[in-house]
């Protein structure tokens, strides 16, 4: 059902310029449902410690509301597709941050939501990331989630960061058994991901950042005609020249030319030209000075499609790190691109970490495969608004890191982000009546009383 909103009213939970950039999703709701999506929105960020719908509607001052159960079911029940909001927020994130022509780089990875509970049907046994090494085997019970984020610079933070438009539930073959149809594995949500952005971007140059879990040659010879590729590439890998254009006698045309030598043999070779290149954020380290060199070949393995790449060799001059090897599908991709856009995949790791922080994944209480697959999406999706709102309110006045005497802090993060927002928020709904030079300012006695409980019983 499709409507127009009217303009922000005084009695909106969010100020109007905030409103004014959601205009764009208003059609995918229901008028009813849409101001239950802003209301929850509002609490979400403005709550502290967990993200149930009940500390959403507390910190709004609607915890004696009877009809709070019209916004559980904003989550368990009502009819909106949150693949056609992640396909909204893509474009309004590129509109804010990507300049045209430039290529839409994109982070893709896999994260374990830890969660308990027998009524979670997707729920399963993982390997934690976070808790294991390469020696110490840790699992963890929860929900496997790919989440595609956004690769760009933000102004503000004077950093890239990694925003989150899409997410998608990714469980165990545990989870299929007893059901009707086959299992679906990472690699094939990833592909069903890639070829929906595809979808969503037709004229834009897309570039696909993941880790060595998704170098895959069935998955890459599945979207390199779509997107561009960019991974890591086992220093032992098959590849073989490309086969001559020309072929003498009967029979099938060859898909492979002559085996190469190996990535690892190429290290050691005097003959191989390399080139001194300064990379910014390379482990933890500015402007850390490599060698590179690259070539194309074609990556093969028997049974499987063969998949032309550009592969890229990287090693530490001073021997600090141990080599080594990227591919990108797209065989004209410069080397410094390959590396620079593969650096930036890192920043998924930390908008994980940050979500987790500050806007309470992990603390959802619900059970309802409807709003499991809703809220997770929803709370990631958030840190994308959050911090486009953040860069609207740079646009007018100077955002300032969080610092004290023991906290030099030089650079805005995240947590500086959402308390700008929240402060606007917070003045939002504050009367307008004080006059900006009095040193007193007028609070209405719900508003005052709505902070009291959330700094009393903040966790």
């Amino acid at each position: 059902m499709q409507h127009s909103r009217l303009l922000p009213t005084s009695s909106d939970p969010l100020p109007p310029r905030f409103l004014s950039r959601l205009a764009g999703f208003t059609d995918l709701f229901t008028r009813p449902t849409w101001s239950n999506v802003l209301v929850l929105l509002a609490g979400v960020i403005l709550a502290p410690g967990r993200r149930t719908v009940t500390t959403a509607l507390r910190i709004l001052g609607r915890d004696r509301d009877p009809d709070f159960c019209t916004f559980h079911r904003v989550l368990n029940r009502a009819a909106w597709s949150s693949r056609a909001v992640a396909g909204r927020l893509l474009l309004l994130l590129i509109a804010a941050f990507v300049p045209s022509g430039a290529p839409v780089v994109i982070g893709i990875d896999d994260t374990i939501e830890r969660r308990w509970g027998p009524k979670i049907s997707a729920r399963g046994i993982y390997r934690d990331p976070v808790r294991s090494s390469k020696g110490h085997f840790v699992k963890a019970s929860g929900l496997r989630w790919l989440s595609a984020m956004l690769l760009v610079r933000v102004p503000w933070a004077d950093r890239i960061m990694a925003l989150p438009f899409l997410t998608l539930l990714a469980p165990s073959k545990r989870f299929y058994t007893g059901k009707s149809r086959a299992p679906k594995t990472l690699l094939d949500w990833a592909r069903q991901a890639a070829l929906q952005i595809h979808r969503w971007l037709p004229d834009r140059y897309i570039v696909l950042v993941a880790d060595s879990a998704f170098a895959a040659i069935e998955f890459l010879a599945a979207v390199r005609n779509h997107v561009c590729v960019v991974t890591r590439l086992r220093l032992d890998a098959n590849l073989f020249a490309f086969p001559p254009q020309k072929r003498k006698g009967r029979g099938r045309p060859p898909i492979k030319g002559k085996r190469l030598k190996k990535l690892s043999a190429i290290l050691t070779d005097p003959k191989v030209s390399w080139q001194r290149h300064r990379v910014s954020l390379w482990y933890g380290r500015t402007n850390r000075l490599v060698e590179i060199t690259s070539g194309t070949a074609i990556w093969y393995r028997g049974g499987t499609p063969p998949v032309p790449i550009r592969w890229l060799l990287v090693r530490d001059p001073k021997g600090e790190l141990e080599p080594q090897a990227f591919l990108a599908t797209d065989l004209n991709a410069r080397p410094c691109d390959i590396l620079a856009w593969f650096v930036s995949r890192w920043q998924v790791e930390v908008t994980f970490e940050e979500t987790r922080a500050h806007l309470g994944v992990e603390t959802q209480r619900q059970w309802s495969d409807k709003a499991i697959l809703r809220t997770t999406p929803a709370l990631l999706g958030l840190f994308s608004i959050v911090t486009l709102w953040a860069h609207d309110l740079s646009k007018s006045r100077k955002l300032k890191p969080r610092t004290a005497a023991w906290y030099p802090k030089a650079f805005l993060t995240f947590s500086d982000a959402i308390a700008a927002v929240r402060r606007e928020i917070w003045g939002h709904q504050i009367s307008f009546m004080s006059r900006p030079s009095r040193d007193s300012v007028e609070i209405p006695r719900h508003i005052w009383r709505r902070m009291q409980n959330a700094l009393a019983h903040a966790a």
